[in-house]
């Protein structure tokens, strides 16, 4: 993979964590980092890659 990011994305879901989309433009996301068991916010991730904008898609939660 050679996005870092979608990696980064990809990895927290994998281990069970979720993800809620915080603001969403044209060419940049940002995602809020949730824990699975109640949906805390542990990080966030803001990006441009075209990866991740496609894997998130029109999606408004993991």
């Amino acid at each position: 993979m050679d996005d870092p990011d979608l990696a980064r994305l990809l990895r927290w879901e994998n281990a069970g964590g979720a993800w809620r989309v915080l603001h969403r433009a044209d060419d940049e996301i940002i995602v809020a980092l949730l824990t699975c068991d109640g949906g805390t916010e542990m990080e966030r991730l803001t990006s441009s890659a075209a990866a991740v904008l496609e894997h998130v898609g029109d999606r408004d939660v993991s």
